[in-house]
């Protein structure tokens, strides 16, 4: 199993000051440790808060994410980078299969193109940025990866779809990742993203509830424990690789073809949780057959949990495997 970072916040101790030396430290000790991917979120705001306790007040710093991981890929040497998710209407598909070609030349060949209709109203309205219905989105969705897989070929016949019309899709360079950065398609819809990732997608991502103790938070006043919390986040993410598996079914893909991530949250700390807790849930994870599980470390800013994740995390669950 290979094991990611995401880094969801950047209001630490010494921010907005320390934001730039801050996320070398974090991206150099992430690389040295053997975390195998490194992801932030673009978002133009922050979550807000109803995502208080892991992200924080819509006021707090958010950086532009293609900006971040430029920066962050001249930072580093081995460690795969991306968007989780990039959203779709930010950016003409055009230019974001640019942005995603030059980083991937420029760090010699380690980006995802991570991608996701889109869901944060607020921060797109705020700042002036044209916010389509769901249907429109995911439409727009659409034809960005057939965008992305028209330019990544090579071929510069005109594209015309409903939403995007580009006359000369040319790309040059074209990416050093061959065939082209792997395509990941963040969320869970059962009939339209899920299909997508069937069609399109070299990867797949979903979002695994953390409980209150990965999080080292007090239960809420309802009546659920953290057991209950993951038994049924881990049969909902086991029905949706069902799903996943059906629509690769139905559109004549195979379904180990696919990557398997998830993204949850955990707090490495003494009141939260511990090495052996963290294994554990890749376990679990393993065992449903995900390859790939993406941890956003809150206090990952003390740099204390990357190195336990280094030394006694990643070497044991490399061995995790479960064939499709």
């Amino acid at each position: 199993m290979r094991v990611g970072l995401h880094i969801g916040k950047f209001h630490w101790p010494g921010s907005p000051d320390n934001i730039g030396d801050k996320l070398a430290e974090i991206a150099r000790t992430a690389d040295d440790m053997g975390f195998y991917s490194l992801w932030v979120m673009d978002h133009l705001f922050q979550l807000g808060s109803q995502y208080g306790i892991i992200h924080g007040p819509v006021e707090t710093p958010m950086l532009e994410g293609y900006s971040t991981i430029s920066y962050l890929a001249a930072l580093t040497q081995r460690i795969k980078l991306g968007l989780l998710v990039t959203c779709n209407f930010f950016r003409h598909p055009g230019l974001l299969v640019k942005v995603v070609s030059t980083i991937d030349v420029l760090s010699g060949g380690r980006v995802y193109l991570g991608i996701g209709a889109g869901w944060f109203e607020r921060e797109a309205k705020g700042l002036g940025i044209a916010f389509p219905s769901l249907q429109e989105r995911f439409e727009r969705l659409e034809e960005n990866l057939q965008i992305a897989k028209q330019m990544w070929a090579g071929n510069v016949k005109p594209f015309d779809g409903k939403h995007y019309q580009l006359a000369e899709p040319l790309n040059s360079p074209q990416p050093l990742s061959k065939p082209h950065p792997p395509i990941l398609i963040g969320g869970g819809g059962e009939k339209k993203t899920l299909r997508l990732v069937a069609k399109y997608a070299d990867a797949c991502n979903f979002v695994m509830r953390p409980t209150f103790k990965m999080l080292g938070a007090r239960a809420s006043d309802s009546h659920e424990t953290s057991l209950d919390i993951l038994r049924t986040s881990l049969d909902t993410l086991r029905r949706k690789l069902a799903i996943l598996r059906q629509h690769c079914t139905e559109v004549g893909r195979s379904y180990s073809d696919i990557e398997k991530t998830a993204v949850t949250y955990i707090k490495l700390a003494p009141d939260a949780m511990d090495a052996t807790e963290v294994i554990g849930i890749c376990r679990q994870l393993a065992d449903l057959g995900f390859q790939h599980v993406i941890f956003n470390i809150p206090n990952v800013h003390e740099i204390k949990p990357l190195k336990i994740m280094g030394n006694d995390v990643i070497p044991t669950v490399a061995e995790f495997e479960k064939e499709d």
